[in-house]
């Protein structure tokens, strides 16, 4: 038999150009519900959720166990239909805060249920997707009836984090040095300083990198620059990385016997996900790696830490140029 409900759907309006909301912000839509014949419908409810959600497997021999963790940041629910308990007709009815009253029999047609919720206020983390979790924000609705399978609706949206501007640290130089004397087919040693101005960067600055390099090899080295993106994935006291090459560029080559600084600006994509620090079960780092590529030796590296921040954050108005 065709089931009596056609369609069950959710709309949410923007409220910028971006599409995106924040702590606090209030999101607003409508629930469309499309019926062939009159029905009777036992509750139409629809949340506002935040979660994060992680599961990755591990193999141990023959067995296979599996990771799952999940951590919640709020639920919100309101019940646009609810049958209450009662006689005659027209009990099951529900007053909206918008000041209407539906009927729990709905007639043949296209039925719009406004609603609106507000964000709740706290250090949540920005909407993510991963290689072994997620974290996502969504719109979902469950309309039930009496002997029938529930009908579900679910959208999600964009959640971005208000950065945390109260660490001086992120505007602090980062520094590194490293030594290395070179073995076997390669004479000498091999000097690397480094520097950059601040560890705090927007989506899409340029993290500006001097490297001043001495050569005391017989070897021409040549410098390599690289940041890339670190998940990190926890449940049940378990641990899952996952690294990503976001960018990967090359100096000029360093001749034998010599000593050079180079300058280089690694461009942060628009796009790239903030640092997300703030969820127990899903982390999201980035380190600047410098590296000397030696032939026939160890290259020597330096790692340093680099926090993003939201391409939009006040923070920006008070970078250094």
């Amino acid at each position: 038999m065709p089931s009596s409900i056609k369609d069950i759907s959710i709309i949410y309006d923007s409220i910028n150009e971006n599409n995106v909301f924040s702590s606090g912000d209030i999101i607003s839509g409508r629930l469309i519900l499309e019926v062939a014949k009159e029905t009777k419908i036992h509750s139409l409810l629809i949340k506002a959720k935040g979660k994060a959600d992680v599961m990755w497997s591990e193999h141990y021999g023959n067995t296979t166990v599996v990771y799952h963790q999940k951590e919640k940041f709020f639920k919100l629910e309101h019940y646009i239909i609810q049958e209450q308990k009662g006689t005659g007709q027209d009990y099951q009815t529900l007053l909206t805060g918008c000041g209407e009253t539906y009927h729990s029999v709905v007639a043949p047609g296209i039925h719009e249920y406004p609603f609106t919720f507000q964000i709740p206020q706290g250090n949540m983390p920005p909407s993510f997707k991963g290689a072994h979790g997620k974290i996502i924000y969504s719109l979902e609705a469950k309309l039930s009836r009496s002997m029938r399978v529930p009908s579900k609706a679910k959208t999600a949206f964009t959640f971005r984090s208000k950065a945390d501007m109260e660490f001086p640290q992120l505007m602090e130089p980062q520094f590194g040095m490293k030594e290395e004397k070179m073995k076997v087919f390669t004479s000498g040693n091999v000097t690397m300083n480094i520097n950059t101005e601040r560890m705090g960067y927007l989506q899409g600055e340029g993290v500006k990198v001097m490297v001043e390099i001495g050569n005391g090899s017989s070897r021409t080295i040549m410098p390599k620059f690289s940041l890339y993106q670190k998940q990190s994935f926890f449940a049940r006291g378990k641990r899952r990385v996952y690294t990503k090459k976001l960018i990967k560029e090359a100096g000029e080559p360093v001749s034998a016997s010599t000593c050079q600084t180079i300058t280089k600006v690694l461009n942060i994509p628009n796009d790239v996900s903030t640092t997300i620090l703030n969820c127990k079960v899903l982390h999201v780092e980035y380190r600047l790696k410098v590296y000397l590529d030696i032939p026939f030796a160890k290259d020597p590296e330096i790692k340093l830490p680099v926090v993003i921040l939201p391409a939009d954050c006040m923070f920006g108005q008070t970078v250094p140029t």
